[in-house]
């Protein structure tokens, strides 16, 4: 039985890390993952269940002013966290509405964790959560709702 178990986990790992594989070369050039833009963040996503996950630490290249990481930076991280969500499942998508609370902000070099997740999908459409976390205390520094339109092609 173990050892049925223990093919079927490797198996699932296995196909979903082809599946990110495949997703990711159509993503390459992404400023907030892409691991072809030289001046990208570099972040990399994740499923978790059905949390969509990564960690970040901004640093002074990201700063808007007096060490504070720029909103559009926050904005960003918060809408690929999202998208990604969908991406993982094997599906294209853009942004069609977004709202953002910034509650505080963020301290350059503060490690931050993103998490997105979905809220409902119903035909094309694909309501969406997302929150920045301070890891040193479990604050959510900003968080966002959006809708997201699937890509037809």
């Amino acid at each position: 039985m173990n050892d049925l178990v223990n093919d079927e986990a490797k198996s699932s790992s296995t196909e979903q890390s082809k599946r990110e594989a495949i997703l990711a070369s159509g993503s390459n050039q992404c400023f907030v993952c892409g691991p072809a833009n030289p001046i990208g963040l570099g972040v990399q996503f994740r499923m978790d269940g059905d949390v969509c996950r990564a960690e970040f630490t901004p640093g002074p290249e990201h700063m808007g002013y007096d060490n504070v990481t720029h909103g559009g930076i926050v904005f960003s991280l918060l809408d690929d966290v999202m998208a990604n969500w969908v991406w993982l499942q094997g599906d294209r998508c853009f942004t069609a509405k977004a709202d953002i609370r910034y509650r505080a902000e963020l301290p350059v070099g503060t490690p931050i964790r993103l998490e997105g997740t979905c809220v409902k999908r119903k035909g094309r459409l694909a309501q969406m959560e997302g929150k920045l976390i301070r890891v040193a205390d479990d604050f959510v520094v900003a968080q966002t709702t959006a809708s997201f339109m699937m890509a037809t092609s």
